[in-house]
């Protein structure tokens, strides 16, 4: 049976297939990861190096991974693979054209971060728009108590309600942050792709939302097209300085710009989940603006809500259950 590129010959599967997580530890340790309702053989690794790879897939019908990096001489030494179930949406760390190659299924998480991913979004505009760490910190530094009133002023604190959010990426969690944002009172600007200047009357152009939006928020993947798609001069473009927020990909933003961004007032404010490199060295540009009220780094979690990862979880074993029974579901184009 013929599917997406794919031979499926999984029908009645009698004899146990070996399935392989490489990496559990990327799934929190309180979600539920159901046993798949075939004759199977489960390992699990709460993480895997790149030279543990080939002992690992040596005899691996169905890898499960999230994370770790299988380039085409990882996939090619797994002998009697099938299948690459994906823990993510994301797949750029998987060699597809390698897998398409083979014969190897590949399938990825599809909407399960529709409320995880815009909350998280909004708690980091909020933290920022209303300066809650700063007031927190101020607090915590005996400031009230300086002031001798019930109140002090030391920060700013705008409203959402009558902002601009401009939104670069229209897919299900781009249009999810703008209903969090018509919801709020905001104006909401999609951006069309950077250097397509007409894609219709549902989309402004990318260099006009980044001089009309209050606040910026990425929700696209990354790609050669979107890689540092934001950087010296696209905040120089920035009059409104508004807020930069990423909780899409890390790479989005040329990350050696931001400081100086934010030194130089061009934006008002920046929070990001996602950073290019996981977990980012101790000398990334990052790192050295922690100490700033106007900056926030949170690790990679936007997703992460309970909730979310179960639904992931459930997903991640409905996708080999289909699989198995020769009717794969959520499969990535080879």
């Amino acid at each position: 049976m013929e599917r997406a590129g794919i031979q499926v010959t999984m029908t009645h599967q009698t004899t146990p297939l070996n399935i392989v997580f490489l990496d559990r530890g990327t799934i929190s340790p309180q979600t539920y990861l159901r046993a798949p309702a075939f004759p199977h053989n489960l390992q699990v690794y709460e993480r895997t190096r790149p030279d543990q790879l080939a002992s690992r897939l040596a005899e691996a019908d169905i890898v499960i991974v999230n994370k770790v990096r299988l380039d085409e001489r990882a996939i090619s030494a797994a002998g009697q693979l099938k299948m690459i179930a994906v823990a993510a949406t994301g797949t750029d760390n998987i060699d597809l054209a390698a897998c398409g190659k083979r014969g190897i299924a590949v399938s990825n998480i599809r909407n399960y971060a529709l409320h995880t991913v815009p909350e998280h979004t909004f708690a980091l505009i909020f933290a920022l728009r209303r300066s809650i760490c700063a007031y927190r910190d101020s607090v915590r530094a005996g400031r009230w108590q300086q002031a001798q009133q019930f109140c002090f002023f030391d920060h700013p604190i705008r409203d959402l309600a009558g902002s601009t959010l401009g939104i670069v990426g229209d897919g299900v969690l781009g249009q999810a942050v703008a209903a969090m944002g018509r919801a709020l009172g905001m104006k909401v600007l999609f951006a069309s792709y950077k250097g397509h200047a007409d894609m219709g009357p549902l989309y402004t152009p990318f260099e006009q939302v980044l001089e009309r939006a209050d606040i910026i928020t990425l929700h696209c993947p990354l790609t050669p097209a979107t890689r540092n798609m934001i950087g010296t001069d696209e905040f120089t473009r920035m009059s409104r300085r508004p807020l930069l927020i990423n909780t899409a990909r890390g790479g989005l933003v040329d990350e050696h710009a931001v400081g100086p961004a934010l030194a130089n007032g061009q934006i008002s404010g920046a929070a990001f989940d996602v950073v290019s490199v996981e977990p980012p060295a101790s000398d990334h540009p990052f790192m050295r603006l922690l100490d700033r009220s106007d900056f926030m780094l949170t690790p990679h979690v936007a997703w992460a809500s309970d909730e979310a990862v179960q639904g992931l979880a459930d997903q991640l074993v409905d996708n080999i259950e289909a699989f198995v029974r020769n009717v794969p579901a959520n499969l990535v184009r080879q």
